[in-house]
């Protein structure tokens, strides 16, 4: 089990860092940064098996934001574990900058580059399957948007990884519940969402998404069952920790003013 103190004070600088990003660039996507920081302080604080110092090394597991619009919060948790300098955040979306704002693999510590939705699991089942006629132990870990599982590749892919026994993919779906014009359940409503995986035979496991000790509790042995690809349905709030962000609907394309941001960044360091 990893130190919760430790990934905690990671998520809330992860959070810190996108915040400051999407107000420096004037962009967005704030919220569904804000949502999946726990997630990825706790995945990048031992669970995924990859090096800053050899982040192309032919053995590391593969992690792939399949909703690339939360690029800001995926360029901070690779910051945060040192494949770059924090300083390098400040680029983000600028002229010239690999910092895209759609995630980008010319950045260190990215494999794919992602944001057209829906495509991410099939990535993910490609590395797997790649993993497994080669012999080798890497893993691939896809990270979801909800929204996304509107998409039917999606669900293509979820059929295929069963099929071949990819029990080397871990899907953990971001379900806060908000997307870009509604609610899920107004645009198109999952439920009964871990069903559907169970059906299409994943192992499913459903979880507070902002609780690390469960965070790390889905992660630690895997894979649960023998042949079966995982998935993690992490229940979040759409801009996790800043109480006027938080379920809010706003705050999927709005960018932060000076007095925004100065509030939301005391809220994250636990100040308000």
């Amino acid at each position: 089990m990893p130190d919760i103190e430790r990934t905690q004070a990671r998520a809330r600088r992860i959070r810190e860092h996108t915040l400051r990003m999407v107000h420096r660039a004037n962009a967005s996507h704030a919220g569904t940064g804000l949502s999946m920081a726990d997630i990825l302080a706790v995945l990048y604080d031992g669970v995924a098996r990859v090096d800053p110092e050899q982040p192309r090394a032919p053995g590391r597991d593969r992690v792939i934001l399949s909703k690339g619009h939360g690029a800001a919060a995926f360029y901070a948790a690779l910051a945060e574990a040192g494949f770059f300098e924090a300083a390098r955040l400040d680029t983000f979306c600028a002229d010239g900058t690999q910092l895209a704002g759609h995630v980008s693999h010319h950045v260190p510590g990215v494999d794919f580059s992602t944001g057209s939705l829906g495509h991410g699991l099939s990535l993910g089942c490609g590395v797997a399957l790649g993993f497994k006629r080669d012999g080798r132990p890497g893993r691939a870990f896809v990270i979801l948007s909800d929204g996304e599982c509107d998409e039917g590749s999606i669900w293509e892919a979820a059929l295929f990884a069963p099929h071949h026994g990819l029990d080397n993919l871990v899907a953990i779906v971001d379900y806060n519940k908000i997307q870009s014009f509604g609610t899920v359940k107004e645009v198109l409503d999952l439920e009964p969402f871990a069903d559907k995986w169970a059906a299409f035979n994943w192992h499913v496991q459903v979880i507070d998404g902002h609780d690390h000790a469960a965070i790390a509790a889905a992660f630690a042995g895997l894979p649960r069952v023998k042949g079966k690809p995982s998935v993690i349905i992490a229940n979040t709030v759409k801009g996790r920790g800043v109480s006027f962000m938080e379920d809010e609907l706003l705050w999927h394309y709005r960018s932060p003013s000076v007095e925004q941001l100065e509030a939301a960044i005391a809220e994250v360091r636990g100040k308000r």
